[in-house]
């Protein structure tokens, strides 16, 4: 069991930067695969913003390349998205995933991005 504590949510002008924070409580993030941050609109598809694998090498979504970044501080057990240059089309609710033999997943956060 993987608990998952998501933070960092809320609102910003479009232009700005949130970074979004996900901690494993419950485990220490070596023992954990991959870590990712997913997003989903009312009525959509959940869809992958960022993973990074527990050696590294992160991956991002056509969307968010060159704006978004996703990293993770072993120490603290956590796994940050630095969001930059934020769209009104980024707002959505924000999902934490940690990926062992099986996924779990955190509570979310909103991010809302104004015009």
């Amino acid at each position: 069991q993987v608990q998952l504590v998501e933070s960092g949510g809320g609102l910003v002008q479009a232009g700005g930067s949130l970074r979004l924070s996900c901690a494993t409580a419950s485990r220490s993030i070596f023992s954990i695969n991959a870590m990712g941050w997913y997003r989903q609109a009312p009525a959509k598809q959940r869809e992958l913003v960022a993973r990074i694998r527990s050696g590294g090498n992160p991956t991002y979504a056509d969307s968010v390349k060159g704006r978004f970044t996703i990293s993770r501080d072993n120490a603290k057990n956590t796994v940050y998205l630095q969001m930059n240059n934020l769209r009104p089309e980024d707002t959505t609710g924000y999902y934490c995933d940690a990926e062992t033999l099986y996924k779990f997943w955190g509570q979310g956060t909103q991010v809302t991005v104004s015009s």
